[in-house]
């Protein structure tokens, strides 16, 4: 692909290509992306959308809810998340001056369609404007140094508007972390103190200077993407490493690659019948009995609680057979990715492929794993190499069932209601999350569409319930969903899916590191 016919070019597909070529390659050239990153509360690019939000509508509540609402589930860290901002966005919100925000940039000169956004435009009543961008960051220097408001000075003034002066207006980051002395609220309450009295946390407007030079860097850049791709060369760089989404898939040169979204992501809902679906709830809540109604079923059942369903079944269990005084045993883990083969060759009738339980697949991947590393807890395999050799070999293969060739592909767990978080007020109140381990159900719900709850209401009736709370698990990325609650009926759910359009991925480490990081759709929310 030409740089010369991409739809535009962005200060994030610049900054990208400069930090890492090959990192560019991934996200732009081969257009790859990654699972959304809801692993850590600090997530710099959905905090940087909730900051962004808040500024542009005034309204803390609305932007700080969004933020829960961008994860599956919250636990106390994204509460300490929650009080951080609100502290600084109290000091900030008075600062900002009054203007337009949201102004997109799209220019095309010399052949090539720049892309940007400016938050916020301040018309000075002299027939010229300010231009203000928002970063919710302490590294100041760095973006001091950054092409980017030079960058929207050039293409608005092509736009037709005369700037006068460019600004970075920089939010803090109250950067405390809980001790493991202090229990959550002392920690917050500690957060609080520091912000009080230290002026670091004061929001400051910065002016920049325009520089020709980085307009002239904007296109030599541009001529050293497009040799990159007549040459086919993109070489790595190993700076940011840390903060990327691809780093896996670029160590193992692409041999492990479960955090991928394939292309299909980005679809017309009603011209795709391919659906992958979570549903969890408490034991005996109906939710096998729900998915019997689904289309020619096969489960792939590890309980064995198949007592009053129709569907047909494949026991995902230890085979165990003995030869004379020799017994041998093949683990449920390989019988299971023998299914997974078999399956994989289309070689049949069947429309809906359900896996049920996926909390006890974890485990067969676990024990299967400490046999061939001839382990007996994940630490005697070294430092984190047994948990993430563990993670990968689960993931991986998670990966190939939801990439099977059928219309409808179900992930069943059991509900979790052991753990609690704190409020705001101290108040402790229950968790209720699929029984699997956090970090793996954040990468699950990154792989399926929609994360669901069944719930035995109070008359009796069964319903399947989607996130309506920042406790409760829950969401996907199936977004415009407009209800919360539905009847446990399989028709009901393929009406919930006929009702929304088309699918908004959420921003994922493709799109956001650290602090700068390429988007498709809007370039300029933290970098």
């Amino acid at each position: 692909m030409s740089i010369m016919t991409r739809d535009h070019v962005s200060h994030s597909q610049l900054e990208t290509f400069r930090g890492c070529p090959y990192r560019y390659k991934l996200a732009y050239e081969d257009e790859l992306t990654v699972l959304p990153d809801f692993d850590y509360a600090d997530n710099a690019l959905l905090l940087g959308t909730c900051i962004h939000k808040a500024l542009e509508t005034g309204d803390v509540t609305n932007a700080i809810n969004e933020y829960y609402n961008s994860y599956p589930s919250i636990d106390d860290a994204h509460i300490t998340e929650a009080l951080k901002m609100e502290l600084v966005l109290e000091r900030t919100l008075p600062i900002v001056p009054s203007g337009e925000h949201e102004i997109e940039l799209k220019v095309k000169e010399h052949g090539i369609t720049f892309l940007g956004y400016i938050d916020l435009l301040v018309d000075n009543k002299d027939g010229t404007y300010d231009i203000y961008d928002f970063k919710y960051s302490n590294n100041i220097e760095h973006y001091l140094q950054s092409p980017q408001l030079s960058l929207y000075k050039h293409f608005a003034e092509l736009k037709g508007y005369k700037i006068n002066k460019l600004h970075f207006l920089f939010i803090p980051k109250i950067t405390i972390k809980q001790l493991s002395t202090e229990t959550v609220q002392q920690c917050r309450n500690r957060i609080i103190d520091a912000f009080l009295t230290d002026t670091n946390y004061n929001p400051k407007i910065v002016e920049v200077m325009y520089s020709e030079n980085h307009i002239k860097n904007y296109y030599d850049t541009i001529e050293r993407i497009k040799e990159a791709e007549e040459t086919g060369v993109f070489p790595k760089q190993y700076n940011t490493c840390f903060f990327c989404g691809f780093k896996k898939y670029c160590e193992s040169e692409g041999d492990i690659n479960y955090m991928l979204l394939p292309k299909t992501e980005r679809r017309d809902i009603s011209k795709v019948v391919k659906r992958k679906i979570w549903i969890y709830g408490a034991l005996f809540s109906g939710k096998t009995t729900l998915l019997d109604e689904s289309p020619n079923p096969l489960n792939l059942n590890t309980d064995g609680n198949i007592n009053f369903v129709t569907m047909p079944v494949v026991p995902i269990k230890d085979e165990v057979t003995t030869e004379g005084r020799l017994v041998n045993r093949k683990f449920a883990w390989a019988v299971f990715k023998e299914t997974i083969e078999e399956l994989e060759k289309h070689q049949n009738d069947f429309k809906t492929i359900i896996i049920d339980l996926v909390d006890d697949m974890r485990e067969y991947c676990r024990i299967f794993e400490y046999d061939k590393l001839k382990i007996q807890h994940e630490s005697d395999a070294g430092f984190g190499r047994g948990y993430d050799m563990i993670k990968t070999e689960f993931l991986s293969t998670m990966k190939r069932f939801f990439n099977l060739p059928y219309e409808n592909l179900i992930i069943v767990s059991h509900e979790d209601t052991t753990r609690d978080i704190t409020t705001k007020s101290g108040q402790n109140i229950t968790k209720i999350k699929p029984n699997i381990q956090e970090a793996l159900a954040n990468k699950l719900a990154g792989m399926v569409d929609i994360v669901a709850r069944v719930v035995v209401e109070e008359d009796g009736s069964r319903t399947l319930n989607f996130k309506s709370d920042e406790v409760v698990f829950g969401g996907g990325r199936l977004r415009g969903i407009k209800t919360t609650k539905i009847p446990l009926k399989w028709a009901e759910l393929v009406k919930v899916y006929d009702s929304v359009a088309t699918t908004t991925p959420q921003p994922t480490v493709a799109d956001a590191t650290q602090e700068t990081q390429p988007t498709e759709k809007r370039e300029s929310r933290l970098d």
